[in-house]
């Protein structure tokens, strides 16, 4: 397998070159874009792994490439100069992976990318065995085809929302604080990463799979813990 090609998108020419070369020297195959609205061509024609996407771009913006380009097909790690939580929590809802606020550790980047890539590479095919797939009152995941069934219809979940499930099914009725939820399914902790990450997962969980997600039956909120898998 060759090395993962990374695409790197932002207008500032000093933060596009460290990134890129960070990356380079950790062994990823990089391609550099200075432009939002440049991405689409460069994802069919590069096909990366993954993208480190500015938000501020000139054509169009990184929320506006994640609403209408990457549509969760491709991991997408935002880069932000702006601090306010609206912007990185809007990004969470449109589909990225994880964020960095600038200024940042170019090595911190790299950590995050290489953290991301690992969740998305195929586990090795496990000995079928009855855990394999687990099956609830109208819930089934496929743990091996990564593949989710809910009240009989297929459920399209990006790589993060099916860990997040999978992790929490595999453990019914265990209360996960958000801490913990983020050491275990993004192999991170509240020191690098805002816990609303996990809120916005448990979100856009709750709306693909359950009936009414103002009421939720499968991933419900224990107040002042965290969350817990009904099963």
């Amino acid at each position: 397998m060759g090395a993962a090609k990374i695409l790197v998108v932002d207008d500032e020419p000093t933060v596009r070159e460290v990134v890129a070369r960070y990356l380079r020297r950790d062994g990823y195959d990089v391609r550099e874009l200075d432009r939002g609205d440049l991405v689409d061509a460069a994802v069919a024609q590069f096909q990366p792994d993954l993208i480190v996407l500015d938000i501020m771009l000139p054509g169009t913006s990184g929320l506006d490439v994640l609403r209408q380009s990457t549509n969760g097909r491709v991991p997408v790690i935002l880069l932000t100069a702006r601090v306010d939580e609206s912007d990185r929590v809007l990004g969470l809802e449109l589909g990225a992976d994880d964020y960095v606020t600038k200024p940042f550790s170019p090595r911190e980047l790299v950590a995050r990318v290489r953290t991301v890539l690992r969740r998305i590479q195929p586990a090795p095919a496990p000995t079928p065995d009855a855990a394999s797939v687990l099956e609830f009152d109208g819930l089934r995941l496929d743990l091996p085809a990564r593949e989710v069934t809910a009240a009989g219809h297929p459920v399209t979940l990006t790589a993060k929302e099916f860990d997040l499930l999978a992790f929490m099914a595999q453990a019914p009725r265990q209360v996960f604080s958000r801490a913990q939820l983020l050491v275990h399914v993004w192999d991170s902790s509240p020191e690098y990463q805002d816990p609303a990450t996990v809120t916005v997962h448990v979100r856009r969980v709750r709306g693909k799979i359950e009936a009414d997600p103002e009421q939720a039956r499968w991933i419900t909120t224990v107040w002042g813990v965290g969350y817990r898998f009904e099963p």
